[in-house]
Formats: structure tokens, C-alpha cells, sequence
């Protein structure tokens, strides 16, 4: 049964949590985001003007930066005219109007220094960027109404099914970065143009087939860009965890599209391979910095983990995408995971500085000690422990400002007979003639007040696969309701309040025993929160921390703005090496929500603690 995506622009997020971080991107982490590229030569290279000598050398993916920041402030536009903002989009659609060659193309890099070269290097970012740029026009027209963006993408378009598809012109057939494909779909869907669309299935299905790669060029015919097998054989996630995901958008997008069963049936194993093992409790992807890569199953170390800040939001988007294949918690439950721990981790609470990648464990000690290793340092790789303003590669700061204004696209999905509620946030959403207010504290408080107005519904609350009690209710009475893949269902009619109840506790989880690294260790939820211990909080080092026993208290920390767990606990102290001699100091332990860590200086952190 496919479903239906209620889309952001149709839904207001009117206060609580999400609302503060969409008033954060608004107020502070665009403009930040903004004067950062500025500083960095990143608008100023839309002027097409850099010489040889100057400062700020144009990069390969500095288009796709930019572009980001377009479509974050088409977002923010579409919810409330920003004129500032606006002004600037234009002025750069202006540039690329300018700088475009005759025949539509537009990239930077190549224009300035190497047109004889475009379209012949597959790992350069053309497409990459050329599908922001696409993603970016077709919101700002949503947004706006104003059409010369759009125009200026719709003539990239155009050019590159001719190079690619009509003619075959082209030194590759795939791109080396995964994006367009799902640009392409976007396209389509706001034009209605079926060009667009066969295109991006040009792309998924010529990949895996290396038809134009030198028999050398082992770097592209390898699972680092999904180039392995072809699409439809491909039931692992593998290589770089990024361009993995969007990937899987496209081709969920492309299997509803088109109802493409292989394809869908593709989707639905790589889903069930990440989710199952390959993700981090936090939703995290890609544990590796080398090509930045899923790894093995099962195999997620803490101290060295990438997982990189885009690659959580790409497997959000994709996990949005599989619930158009039908009603199951699991997508949801995977949302959920990432938008309140590994995504979120990559914003700072002031939201002027970001993660690129997020550090599951930090020992500051073990740090220092490989760093004085010269061995040690060559073949070990630690995360940084404090967010930065920008990055060489800035590719998660814009990401994340086009993420959280577009949030809501979380919420609802539905079909003729039912709204599949997904996502708790203060809302109010219209569907056709329905409207929806959501009226919670979520996720602080697990009490949602459902009201429904212009039209009769069934209504499928997603229980969370953390909640273990919980009821509904309906216009005060009880409603006895049973749970079918997750959701439990309720009829609704109009002017009717329905009310889910959630019981937010304190759990300990377990991982899979094949994660070797969390053997007999547990780690603290509250709710969608994975919770973390900061050697702010507890006495510096976290190495001999052992927490005790199953009792916890929850309090609220004013400062962070968020909810913390005291818990009791034992510092251990071992004489010599190896004793039977052990000493236990007791101590209240204090955890607070993984994304707020690293908020407060450089300190320890720690996800997976003994219990004892």
C-alpha cells in the first residue's frame, strides 16, 4: 500500500523543540553559515573573476556549498519572507546567469580553468553540483514564484541529457558523487517534465555496468561510489556512506515512481542492512575515515568514528522515502533516532559552529598518548572534539541549514483512508480539507494532543520503539486500539481530540554482542535521547566510571536547556597494572543528551558504560 508524504510546506511548526532550532537556523546559523563562505571565497567565487594570485583558489565542490545555502534560505523564505536573504539568492542566480556558458553548463571550477574538461572526470563533482544547484532552483521557484532560477537549472538539465543519454558524449556514464539522480526526480515532480525523470533512471541504471572506465581506474569501479554491482544487485551498504544514501534516495524515489519491484526490493535490504548493522545507536553511518565508508557489519567502534554529519541526514531522507512503500514504524523509528542524536550532534546549541564528523567517545588521555606515538599516529584517526565555523569541505554546515526549516517533511504520510502520524512536533499541518494540530511538549513530555477539524480520518499514531506503555485517548474516554507494524489506529471525526500518551523512562540498551567494541557494556536512553557522560559533569576522566545498580533520577539541566539523568555510580581505582586489589568511590553519575555534548570545552565523553 504506497503512501504519501505530507510535505513541510503545508505544515507550520508552531512552538516546542523544533520551533527554537528552526528560530536558531533563522536568526543566527544562516547568516553565520553565510559570512563564513563569504570569508572563504565561496560567494565570491559566483563573480567568475578569480585569478591566478588571489586568494581562496575556487574548489571542485564549492558550487554545491553555495547552493545548499540557496535552497536553506528558499526553506526559510517559503515560511516567512526574508528580503536580506532573498536579495543575496538573487545576486547569485544573477552570477550564474552571467557566467553560464551558451549552452547552459554552469561550474566554476571547470569555466575558469579547464573547460576542454567537462564531463571527462568522472570524481570531480560536476553532477554533484549541478543536482544542488537543481535542488536549490526548484525551492526557491516553490518558494518564490520567481522563475529564472528554475530556467537557468531546466537548461543544465537539458544539456546534460544530451551529453549523457542522447549523444553518449561523455567520458562517463554515472557520476562519481551521488546526488543528481534524486535532483532529477525532484525536478520532474515540479515540472511534470518526464525527461528529467528518465534521466535519473539513466544514471541509477547505468551504474555497476563500468562500461566507460579505463580498465586501471580500479578507484571508480569499486564500492567506494556504489559502482560495484548494479543497483538492483545491490543489497549492502557499501563505500562512502554519503553518496551511499543519496543513492538510495533516488532509487526509493524511482522505485515508487515507476514501480519498480527489483528496485524497491534493493531498497528495502539496504535499509534493513544499515538499520540492523551498520548504524550507531545515535543513527550515525559510516565508521570508517578512510574514504569516509560503511564498514563490516557489526563493526562500529566509539573512539574512532566518523560518522560523518551528512551522512545521518542522508539516511533520514532515505528512511522518509521507504514509508511511501507502506505503513511500518521502522522508517520512523530510524527518523527519529537521527534527528535527536547523530544529526543533531552536528550543530552547536548557539548554532554558529558544526560537526563534520562526531566523535562517539573521547578520551582525552588516550588521545595524548597516541599523539606521542608516532606509529599510533599514522594509523589511527580521532574526531574532533569541538565544533568549528567552517570547514575545507563544508558540505554539513548548509546541509543542516536546509534540513531543520524542511523538518516537518517528517511528520505525516497518509492515503485515501488514513494519516500515518510519524513525528511528534507542535504543528499545525493541512491536508486538503483537513487540518491537524499537534499540541505537545514533545520530546520532553510525551503527552500529544491530537485535534482534527473539516473532515473524518483514521488516525495511526507511530508508537516509539523505545515506549513500552502508553495509551489513547479520545475526547477524554479511553480508545482500546492494538499496534499493526508500529502504529496504532484510532477513527477520528470532525472537531474530535485525540490524545497519545507516551511514558518516557530511563532504559538501559544493549547491542548486538558481534558490536565488539559495546561487549557487556550498556548504554542510557530517555526517550528518542541516546544519553552520554561528559567529564564536565563527572570528575574528568570517564575511563574508570562504572554506573550501578537500575535506579535513576531525571532532572533538567537550565543551562543546556534539556533534560539529564543522575544515576548512581562507582569510580574504580586498580593498584599497579594488573590487582585483584579494587577500590570503588561511590558518586551520582550525570548524563545529558548526546547532541548537546561538547558544548561546554574540550572534555571527555562516553555513549557505553559498565553496569554494575
Amino acid at each position: 500500500m504506497a503512501l504519501k508524504n505530507l510535505t513541510f510546506d503545508k505544515i507550520d511548526i508552531t512552538g516546542g523543540f523544533w520551533h527554537e532550532k528552526q528560530e536558531l537556523i533563522r536568526k543566527t546559523t544562516i547568516w553565520n553559515v553565510y559570512k563564513r563562505f563569504c570569508d572563504t571565497g565561496r560567494f565570491p567565487a559566483f563573480k567568475m573573476d578569480w585569478k591566478e594570485g588571489m586568494p581562496n583558489r575556487p574548489n571542485i565542490f564549492w558550487d554545491s556549498d553555495v547552493a545548499k545555502w540557496l535552497e536553506s534560505v528558499a526553506y526559510l523564505t517559503l515560511k516567512q519572507r526574508e528580503p536580506e536573504l532573498e536579495a543575496i539568492v538573487d545576486e547569485v542566480v544573477d552570477d550564474i546567469e552571467r557566467g553560464r556558458m551558451e549552452d547552459g553548463y554552469f561550474n566554476i571550477c571547470y569555466e575558469l580553468f579547464e573547460p576542454q574538461n567537462r564531463f571527462k572526470f568522472r570524481g570531480n563533482h560536476e553532477l554533484y553540483c549541478a543536482g544542488h544547484l537543481i535542488e536549490a532552483a526548484v525551492a526557491y521557484n516553490k518558494a518564490t514564484g520567481k522563475n529564472k532560477f528554475l530556467h537557468l537549472m531546466e537548461d543544465y538539465a537539458k544539456l546534460i541529457k544530451r551529453i549523457f543519454m542522447d549523444e553518449e558524449s561523455a567520458a562517463f556514464d554515472s557520476p562519481g558523487h551521488e546526488e543528481i539522480e534524486l535532483a532529477l526526480v525532484r525536478l520532474y515532480d515540479h515540472t511534470g517534465n518526464r525527461d528529467y525523470l528518465d534521466l535519473a533512471l539513466f544514471f541509477i541504471n547505468k551504474r555497476g555496468s563500468q562500461a566507460k572506465l579505463p580498465e586501471n581506474d580500479n578507484y571508480h569501479r569499486g564500492t567506494h561510489i556504489q559502482d560495484h554491482l548494479p543497483v538492483r544487485e545491490q543489497f549492502t551498504a557499501e563505500g562512502h556512506a554519503v553518496r551511499a544514501c543519496y543513492l538510495y534516495c533516488a532509487m526509493a524515489d524511482l522505485a515508487e515512481r515507476t514501480d519498480d519491484a527489483e528496485l524497491k526490493n534493493a531498497c528495502e535490504k539496504l535499509f534493513k542492512n544499515i538499520t540492523e548493522a551498520r548504524m550507531y545507536i545515535t543513527g550515525s553511518i559510516g565508521s570508517s575515515h578512510v574514504l569516509e565508508e560503511f564498514e563490516n557489519d557489526y563493526r562500529l567502534p566509539n573512539d574512532t568514528a566518523y560518522a560523518e554529519t551528512c551522512a545521518a541526514l542522508a539516511l533520514a531522507l532515505f528512511a522518509r522515502r521507504m514509508q511511501a512503500f507502506g505503513p511500518d514504524s521502522r522508517y520512523a523509528d530510524t527518523v527519529e533516532r537521527i534527528i535527536y542524536n547523530g544529526f543533531l550532534s552536528g550543530l552547536s546549541l548557539d548554532g554558529k559552529s558544526f560537526f563534520y564528523e562526531n566523535a562517539h567517545e573521547i578520551d582525552l588521555e588516550q588521545r595524548k598518548s597516541v599523539r606521542s606515538s608516532l606509529h599510533e599516529r599514522r594509523n589511527t584517526h580521532f574526531p574532533i572534539t569541538q565544533r568549528i565555523e567552517v570547514f575545507g569541505c563544508s558540505c554539513c554546515p548548509p546541509n543542516v541549514t536546509r534540513f531543520i526549516p524542511s523538518i516537518a517533511d517528517f511528520i505525516y504520510s497518509y492515503d485515501d483512508t488514513t494519516v500515518y502520524v510519524n513525528q511528534y512536533m507542535a504543528s499545525t499541518a493541512s491536508l486538503g480539507e483537513l487540518t491537524l494540530t499537534q499540541e505537545t511538549n514533545y520530546p520532553f513530555e510525551g503527552c500529544i494532543k491530537l485535534t482534527i477539524s473539516g473532515g473524518s480520518r483514521r488516525i495511526a499514531f507511530r508508537i516509539p520503539a523505545w515506549c513500552r506503555v502508553w495509551s489513547i485517548g479520545r475526547n477524554g474516554a479511553s480508545v482500546d486500539t492494538a499496534i499493526n507494524n508500529g502504529y496504532a489506529y484510532v477513527d477520528a471525526a470532525d472537531g474530535d481530540v485525540l490524545t497519545l500518551s507516551l511514558r518516557i523512562s530511563v532504559r538501559r540498551v544493549k547491542s548486538n554482542p558481534r558490536v565488539l567494541t559495546n561487549r557487556g557494556l550498556i548504554a542510557v536512553t530517555y526517550g528518542p535521547f541516546v544519553m552520554c557522560l561528559e567529564g564536565v559533569d563527572n570528575g574528568g576522566s570517564l575511563t574508570n566510571v562504572k554506573l550501578v545498580g537500575k535506579t535513576a533520577t531525571v532532572g533538567f539541566d537550565e543551562k543546556l536547556g534539556l533534560p539529564c539523568i543522575y544515576h548512581p555510580a562507582v569510580r574504580e581505582s586498580i593498584k599497579g597494572l594488573y590487582s585483584d586489589i579494587v577500590s570503588s568511590e561511590p558518586f551520582t553519575a550525570k548524563l545529558i543528551p548526546y547532541h548537546a555534548f561538547a558544548n561546554r570545552g574540550e572534555t571527555d565523553m562516553r555513549i557505553w558504560v559498565e553496569n554494575i
